[in-house]
């Protein structure tokens, strides 16, 4: 049957809530900038899936993925290099799709 003796659990020593802290605001980061770089991922297909226009498209999704990563590895997390890149691929879908 099921030992009824003492549990023994793993203990840490010190207080670790600076490093929960720092896991939670670089939770938060990559969310923030994986959401952003999603968003333009999917207005990139969406381009794509109505004008045709598949270059841009893969131009876009390259973009979302090098400006996810420019983002994610900034000290806040920023997502303007997303935006940016968001607003560059639907203007170049207005001006040549």
């Amino acid at each position: 049957m099921a030992e009824h003796a003492h549990t023994e659990y793993a203990t840490a020593t010190g207080n670790d809530y600076a490093e929960h802290e720092r896991t939670y605001a670089l939770v938060m980061k990559l969310s923030k900038v994986a959401t952003a770089a999603i968003i333009l991922v999917v207005i990139a297909l969406g381009i794509g899936g109505v004008s045709g226009a598949w270059g841009l498209t893969a131009f876009g999704v390259i973009l979302a993925i090098v400006t996810g990563v420019i983002g994610a590895m900034s000290e806040k997390g920023t997502i303007v290099p997303v935006v940016i890149a968001g607003v560059v691929t639907v203007g170049l879908w207005f001006l040549f799709g």
